[in-house]
Formats: structure tokens, C-alpha cells, sequence
């Protein structure tokens, strides 16, 4: 399950990655009108997605391994991006506080699915008399 998590996870940072350089879909640097992004910003989300895939396509240990770095980087991602506010953070990547806020969840979600059990399912047998 973690796998097909992390490939579907990777297909939408790909998607978002791509959407951040299209003029209709982030006018003013603005994807959705909502979320600050530039260049820099937009590579990330590519990257972002190019690993998950990457695990995605390996086993359930390396998409757990993933979703854990990934929650934990994304975490201090969000903490960064409230203290430089409304600006880039870094001094480089677009940045506002409706990113910090989306960052947190994404951070949440992530390292919840990298403490999650690497296999969910349990093979039952069953005896007829």
C-alpha cells in the first residue's frame, strides 16, 4: 500500500511541479491563486515528486523510509516558512503563509504514513472440516 501511496503522491508533486510554470494556472506566481511559487519552487515540487516515485517503484520499506525523510524535511519546510512570513524562504524559494500552513499538513500526513506498518495484510487460512 505504501508503495502505490508514494507513486501517487509522487504523480501529484510532478503535476503541482508543472502546474507552477503555467501563467494560467499560477497567475502572478500564485498556483490556484493561493500558494506562492517561482522557479525554485516549482523544482522542488518536481524533485519531490521524482523521488517518491522513485521509491514508489521499490518496495514498502524505501516508500516508508520516504514518507518519514520526506514528513520530517517537509516539517521543517513549514517552520522555515512561518518565520520568513510572506517572503521567500531562504531568500529563495516563493514562500506565504498559506504555504507554510499547506506545508504542516503534507509534513503530518507524511510522517504518518512512514509509522505505518510496512504490510497491512494478514493472510488468513481458513480449514473446512
Amino acid at each position: 500500500m505504501l508503495t502505490t501511496i508514494a507513486k501517487v503522491w509522487g504523480w501529484i508533486f510532478l503535476i503541482v511541479g508543472i502546474l507552477g510554470f503555467v501563467p494560467a494556472v499560477a497567475p502572478n506566481g500564485h498556483l490556484l491563486g493561493i500558494f506562492d511559487v517561482n522557479g525554485p519552487h516549482n523544482f522542488v515540487h518536481l524533485a519531490t515528486g521524482i523521488v517518491a516515485l522513485i521509491c514508489g517503484y521499490q518496495n514498502a520499506h524505501v516508500a516508508k523510509l520516504y514518507f518519514l525523510i520526506f514528513g520530517i524535511v517537509y516539517g521543517l519546510v513549514a517552520l522555515l516558512g512561518f518565520v520568513a512570513g510572506n517572503s521567500p524562504v531562504l531568500g529563495i524559494i516563493a514562500n506565504n503563509i498559506a504555504d507554510a500552513w499547506l506545508h504542516v499538513g503534507i509534513a503530518v500526513v507524511s510522517i504518518a504514513l512512514g509509522l505505518m506498518p510496512e504490510t497491512t495484510r494478514a493472510t488468513t487460512r481458513m480449514s473446512v472440516p
